[in-house]
């Protein structure tokens, strides 16, 4: 099977800490190119790595959070004014496609952009597995805003397995959501400090004895976490770090 290859487009929290930018992961498969999330940053940073919004089929977005979801507008809109006429799948949770109409409206008024695009949007069930042509995912529930309704979610590419725990606090779905996956992108917003919505670094340590995955990264990383990176024993995310999955 071929190589699964992923640039980290953004790995920062929600407010830029170390100058990162907001979540985005960039994979590239044999059959299919993909965003996992899609913050407000995403074009200057797919721009810096020189990937056209052209080469991205599908976009998977986890919860609805700007700094998650809100760069689609922009992506979308020079989208219509390159003339794309490539199929974009977008999948979301519930009401993905009258929230982005609405950000679309508010954003960029009367320029009718989805009417200029072929979008297909995708909603799916907390562990209901969602199926097309090129990858399955299943979403897990996790604990962030329930308004953004939060999601991790588990990606298989042919039989590659992605995992994303998306934002969340502690919860057990981490177990099943990773388990054997080839990588498992984890939050892990804090170091020390602990607050409902987001991990921190202490309590995701004393519970890895209860994972299965290959390999994890950390990403969403506050200026707590970036101020102790030196005592963290797992990797951590950057912007423009690139793995591959074998």
């Amino acid at each position: 099977m071929a190589d699964i290859k992923i640039k980290i487009i953004g790995c920062g929290d929600a407010f830029g800490n170390g100058g990162r930018l907001n979540t985005c992961f960039y994979l590239e498969a044999a059959n299919i190119n993909l965003l996992i999330d899609c913050g407000a940053t995403v074009l200057p940073g797919l721009k810096k790595h020189g990937i056209a919004t052209e080469q991205v089929d599908a976009i998977l977005i986890s919860h609805f959070h700007g700094d998650h979801y809100g760069g689609i507008p922009f992506l979308l809109v020079e989208a219509a004014v390159t003339g794309r006429t490539k199929q974009l799948q977008i999948v979301t949770p519930m009401g993905g496609r009258e929230k982005i109409t609405s950000l679309l409206e508010l954003l960029y008024p009367a320029m009718d952009v989805l009417a200029k695009l072929d979008v297909v949007f995708l909603e799916y069930e907390a562990r209901e597995e969602l199926t097309t042509d090129t990858f399955s995912l299943i979403a897990f529930p996790v604990i962030h805003a329930a308004p953004a309704l939060p999601h991790g979610l588990r990606l298989t590419i042919e039989d590659k397995v992605i995992s994303y725990s998306g934002d969340t606090s502690w919860t057990d779905e981490l177990i099943p959501l990773s388990a054997e996956a080839d990588l498992f992108i984890c939050e892990c917003n804090f170091f020390n400090t602990q607050v409902k919505g987001h991990l921190s670094y202490f309590e995701l340590e004393s519970k890895l004895h209860e994972f299965s995955y290959k390999r994890i990264v950390l990403t969403h990383l506050d200026e707590e976490m970036l101020q102790n990176i030196e005592q963290i024993k797992l990797d951590c995310a950057n912007d423009g770090m690139e793995m591959i999955i074998s």
